[in-house]
């Protein structure tokens, strides 16, 4: 079974368990054995799926301002938590590859395997809401046949990108890839490098 073949089902799993209640207050009840790799992918795209419907709610043209400013203060932790989350998991692939002898002509990948994973977990997302418009009984026959050809796009988009996961994390075990995890230095959340946060410190 490949990575992204025991990734893919877990996300699926993540986005089901939310929508039973579908409230973005729900707390996280994670079926898999905490420190394992199962454990962070499903906790990954849960933070992700939350975030999902974040995005949503804000975008009321209605939303009372005050709301809106907690919400984007959540927003704003997702996106840190969810930043975590990806290093978490790089650091679990530089752990077990550590050991792999790196060929001399091993290139550097444009991405880290997490990352890659990420955009697995939020194309996840974008299927499961896409499927809903496409299921939609108050829709038009004309929304659902546009929302139908998203759909497959989203679908060939999942299997390329499955493959290229694949294909990366084989080349890393093989010596021909390897792998370099820069930590994202995001300077904004950061009271001594946010300008606004360390000059109101003073």
């Amino acid at each position: 079974m490949t990575f992204t073949e025991r990734a893919y089902p877990i996300f699926e799993q993540a986005i089901n368990d939310y929508h039973v209640h579908d409230n973005i207050d729900q707390p996280i009840a994670n079926p898999y054995q905490e420190g394992s790799i199962e454990y962070y992918l499903y906790v990954k795209n849960w933070i992700d799926t939350v975030q999902w419907h974040f995005e949503d709610i804000i975008r009321d043209p209605q939303i009372d301002p005050v709301e809106a400013l907690t919400l984007k203060r959540r927003i704003d932790k997702s996106n840190q938590d969810r930043t975590d989350l990806v290093e978490m998991i790089d650091s679990y692939f530089l752990t077990i590859y550590k050991d792999i002898e790196v060929k001399s002509d091993a290139t550097i990948n444009t991405e880290s395997p997490a990352w890659a994973v990420d955009r697995l977990s939020i194309l996840a997302l974008k299927i499961y809401h896409m499927k809903e418009q496409v299921e939609r009984k108050d829709a038009s026959e004309e929304h659902k046949a546009t929302c139908q050809k998203k759909l497959d796009v989203l679908l060939e988009q999942r299997k390329d990108l499955s493959t290229a996961i694949d294909q990366l994390i084989e080349d890393i075990e093989a010596g021909k890839k390897y792998m370099k995890v820069y930590k994202q230095m995001k300077m904004y959340n950061d009271p001594s490098t946010n300008p606004i946060l360390y000059k109101n410190e003073k």
